[in-house]
């Protein structure tokens, strides 16, 4: 009777071991799920009428693709930012200038997924952005900061010609809501 209940313990600790683990890896799998599938729709961008959506029903459609070389990145921008929007990937400010046209555009993504790597940029390091239209944008970074999320400056679409990349801080946080924000500046470059 002992050797079971004891059997039946271990059991109940593996499951519950197994299902805490298939819950943590749940977001990080679905991110990159979604990033795969919203590739395959920027790729269809020149064959289907318009842009293809990235999946049956999803409601949100690739804006432009956002790459840096050093550190291997590539990764689709969807059109808004809502938080709904950002488990699938980083997303597009609205109000922020527009990919391919002047002004400040602001792209937003989750520290712990999509934008974990802003963590390892550095200043100099360059940013391409590659719009609907197939123009690619280059920019290079030139400031990384701290700022409260009160501070809004940066977002002003008319502020420059520039490219802002914006996250939760810190990265390592486990508490959710927090008021600071990791921001990014990137200056185009001549074409």
């Amino acid at each position: 009777m002992k050797r079971r209940l004891a059997a039946l313990a271990s059991l109940l600790m593996l499951a519950t071991a197994a299902l805490a683990l298939a819950h943590a890896a749940y977001i990080p799998a679905k991110a990159a799920l979604a990033q795969w599938l919203l590739v395959h729709a920027w790729e269809q961008r020149g064959t289907v009428d318009g842009v293809a959506r990235p999946w049956p029903g999803a409601d949100m459609r690739p804006l432009a693709r956002l790459s840096q070389s050093r550190l291997g990145i590539d990764q689709v921008v969807l059109d808004g930012a809502s938080g709904r929007l950002l488990a699938f990937g980083p997303g597009h400010v609205i109000g922020s200038g527009v990919p391919g046209s002047r002004g400040n555009v602001v792209i937003s993504g989750h520290r712990d997924t999509h934008f974990a790597w802003l963590a390892q940029l550095r200043v100099g390091d360059d940013l391409a952005l590659e719009t609907r239209a197939g123009e690619v944008l280059r920019y290079r970074v030139t400031q990384m900061q701290v700022v409260h999320e009160r501070e809004s400056a940066w977002l002003d679409p008319a502020a420059d010609d520039g490219l802002r990349l914006v996250t939760c801080y810190p990265f390592v946080g486990v508490a959710p809501g927090t008021p600071w924000r990791y921001l990014v500046s990137a200056t185009r470059l001549s074409p």
